[in-house]
């Protein structure tokens, strides 16, 4: 298939073009001349770069996650895939679309994405008072989850996720850090098995890190957070991300966020997927560029679309503040550039949202700017950051 990527243009005074801040509508994006302020030839080759970059693992995300997690312990695919497109990308300069290449309205797996959208909900709660402070123990807000077995239209069993010495301590601070060590199995997925290190043995871990201490990515601990979200919110998270941001920010009604086959409780009666927090296993958040621009745009405004803020600020902030035991990390898959040390081209406040495959959401609240890159390699991802601001003017 011929690659493609396009410019647009549009002759009307600089000043006017973006004297006002701009939030693309719902269904509709407008779009400006790239060449009012980039050097487009240097935005061609950066563009040509990303599509020459393109992720050499096979399209097949089922197979692809096999390749990469085949080797781990409990493996086994539980959670839905779709298969991949071209290289795609969006480049967004004060609101307005400037390019664009691949297949921006295709909807495919965002994989570790799902997690900067997971901590969202989790602040929205935190905004709302459903959780009083992240300095809480979830303890406090989860005891007991009645699981739910889909393929008997049945009640299964209880689980007490947050019950054992250890991680009846985890604050929401340290889960949404990725620094909780949380212990356990669930969705038949032991926290040991994920990406297994030099401490792990046949099933436990028989000395746990102090919470707050040590950084370790982690599936499996990711998607108890998302347990203990939709146990707080007492409903489907999918759900409360569209009514309180992905609807207010105009996406589409294309995405979709896929927990597991067995990943199923009971709440007020009545069954409800809990949420995976990436495409480990399956499922995640299956979304379309654009829409992943909108996010990133919301982010860049700290929480703000046009006159109404839709999640605090100080949620943004403490999302994007460092985590003691990885300064580049805050809150689930905010990834800094602290130290410039990520992207040594970009500002030092730069962050970006990122998922396995490579997709990455680049916001650049300096240079006013949001740029989704989907399935690039993850090595390329600080040279495309850097083409793309040599481009500017």
């Amino acid at each position: 298939m011929k690659k493609q990527f396009l410019f647009f243009f549009l002759i009307l005074p600089f000043e006017t073009l973006f004297s006002q801040e701009y939030f693309p509508p719902a269904g509709s994006w407008d779009k400006r001349s790239a060449t009012l302020s980039f050097d487009t030839a240097k935005l061609n080759d950066a563009i040509r770069f990303a599509i020459a970059s393109e992720n050499k693992n096979p399209r097949n995300m089922e197979l692809s996650h096999q390749l990469n997690f085949g080797k781990e312990p409990f493996s086994e695919s539980i959670g839905a895939y779709a298969d991949r497109g071209d290289p795609t990308g969006l480049i967004i300069h004060h609101g307005y679309i400037v390019a664009e290449w691949g297949e921006p309205s295709r909807v495919d797996m965002t994989h570790s994405v799902t997690k900067s959208f997971l901590s969202t909900v989790v602040g929205l709660a935190v905004d709302k008072g459903k959780i009083k402070s992240v300095q809480d123990k979830v303890s406090a807000y989860v005891n007991e989850v009645e699981v739910y077995d889909s393929s008997i239209d049945a009640f299964k069993k209880i689980i007490r996720p947050f019950a054992s010495d250890h991680n009846k301590k985890l604050t929401w601070e340290v889960m949404l850090r990725q620094t909780s060590d949380w212990e356990g199995t669930l969705w038949g997925k032991p926290e040991w098995a994920d990406r297994p290190d030099k401490d792990s043995t046949k099933w436990i871990r028989p000395v746990r890190n102090k919470p707050g201490t040590v950084f370790e990515y982690n599936d499996v601990r990711v998607n108890a957070l998302a347990l203990a979200a939709t146990m707080v919110w007492q409903r489907a998270l999918p759900d409360v991300l569209k009514e309180k941001i992905m609807n207010p920010i105009g996406a589409s009604d294309t995405w979709k966020w896929h927990g597991y086959t067995n990943s199923w409780i009971i709440l007020d009666k009545k069954p409800v997927q809990s949420a995976s927090g990436g495409g480990h296993w399956g499922g995640g958040l299956f979304i379309n560029a654009y829409d992943m621009a909108r996010f990133g745009l919301l982010t860049l405004h700290k929480g703000r679309w046009k006159e109404k803020q839709l999640i605090s600020q100080q949620w943004i902030n403490q999302a994007t503040t460092p985590t003691p035991a990885k300064q580049d990390y805050g809150y689930m898959n905010f990834f800094l550039n602290t130290d410039k040390k990520m992207l040594p081209a970009a500002p030092a406040t730069a962050f970006v949202h990122i998922g396995n495959g490579t997709n990455m959401i680049y916001v650049d609240a300096e240079h006013d700017i949001v740029m989704v890159v989907r399935w690039i390699e993850n090595n390329a991802m600080a040279e495309m950051v850097k083409k793309m601001l040599d481009a500017l003017k």
